[in-house]
């Protein structure tokens, strides 16, 4: 466990105590304002675990000197307290630690999630379907909100491809884990000889950009319309609202067909288009510090299978970290998708902080 120095407390405590006093002043005009706020944020609830470790650590010298001293009453009462204490100390130690452990800027922002049927033509559609409602589940149970930017739906239900935004609090820093190939292993209701077929579906995670974050010069654009197709009446045969927007430079492609109106598609893909442009920057800046974002929950990479969901078995397993839930259908309702996604949290912060220690 890392060793938290005096010195780096009283640094903390000092920081917090020097912006609580700039923001009681007065004298913050709005935009300093705005950047004390946002720090003072920041540093509050790192500040109050290093307050609650130092009053540990004194409450632990005090019983010490107790336990060395000759009133027996006392050494008796010492005694009794030390065990918690010491325990105490641990834990707030912990919790400190994970305050300090560099944070991702981007964890906090909204995200923009996309899923693709891949491998099982149909089955695999389905599958995609399944993890739509469950990533919307597990929104409504964290109080997120959810927009559907664009769908192409299968005709046997389901979707080949369904990209949603996500909103709320910590959004990617929640979901962040979902990206890469999920599995399925189930008996198809098509299937009459009872095989079980396997499939799979990819997840991209992608954090939604401010606007001052990435910026898109219309010249770099290339915007075709088109007639929409599949599901949603006589109105598709009608109207070239769909709308696929090419950008030049990367050669990144998007496409929205969703809505009935040409500019809101165009909205939702551009979008989109800001969402993938800032991971490409995101990409490119964590493979400058690779060995620093290394953690043993893995990298993100949508090409790398991550998860299998057992049907006939009735669990799901997390290749990454060896997890097997025997709770399927709980997980796949939504709420379930919560211990996952915290067990994957705390192997990512263990990971983070060995290489503290180290």
């Amino acid at each position: 466990m890392t060793n938290i120095s005096a010195e780096r407390i009283a640094q903390i405590e000092a920081r917090f105590d020097e912006l609580q006093a700039k923001m009681a002043s007065g004298e913050l005009d709005g935009d300093a304002f705005v950047a004390v706020s946002k720090e003072y944020a920041e540093v509050e609830p790192v500040a109050k675990a290093a307050a609650e470790l130092r009053a540990l650590r004194d409450e632990l010298t005090g019983l010490e000197e107790m336990l060395a001293g000759d009133d027996a009453e006392m050494k008796a009462m010492a005694a009794e307290e030390v065990d918690g204490v010491q325990k105490a100390l641990g834990d707030a130690e912990h919790a400190l630690a994970l305050q300090l452990l560099p944070k991702d800027s981007a964890d906090a922002r909204p995200a923009m999630l996309e899923i693709r049927a891949g491998t099982g033509g149909d089955e695999a559609a389905l599958f995609a379907g399944d993890l739509a409602r469950m990533y919307t589940r597990f929104a409504e149970e964290n109080g997120w909100s959810v927009e559907m930017v664009s769908a192409n739906a299968s005709d046997v239900g389901g979707f080949k491809e369904v990209v949603m935004s996500v909103r709320g609090t910590n959004v990617f820093g929640r979901l962040k884990w979902e990206s890469g190939v999920h599995r399925v292993q189930r008996v198809p209701e098509t299937e009459s000889g009872g095989r079980i077929h396997t499939s799979a579906a990819t997840v991209a995670v992608l954090p939604e950009p401010d606007e001052v974050d990435v910026q898109i010069n219309q010249e770099d654009l290339r915007i075709d319309t088109y007639r929409a197709s599949g599901a949603g009446g006589q109105h598709v045969n009608k109207t070239d609202s769909a709308i696929r927007i090419t950008h030049l430079p990367t050669g990144l492609v998007v496409q929205c067909q969703d809505g009935k109106s040409q500019h809101k598609n165009k909205a939702q893909a551009m979008k989109v288009l800001a969402a993938r442009l800032y991971e490409q920057e995101r990409e490119a800046a964590a493979s400058e510090q690779a060995d620093a974002r290394k953690s043993m929950v893995g990298s993100g990479d949508r090409s790398e299978r991550i998860r299998t969901y057992n049907f006939p078995q009735g669990r799901v397993t997390d290749h990454r970290i060896g997890l097997t839930l025997h709770r399927l259908a709980e997980i796949l309702e939504g709420p379930g998708l919560g211990e996952l996604v915290d067990a994957l949290t705390a192997e990512d912060q263990a990971a983070k902080l060995a290489n503290m220690d180290g």
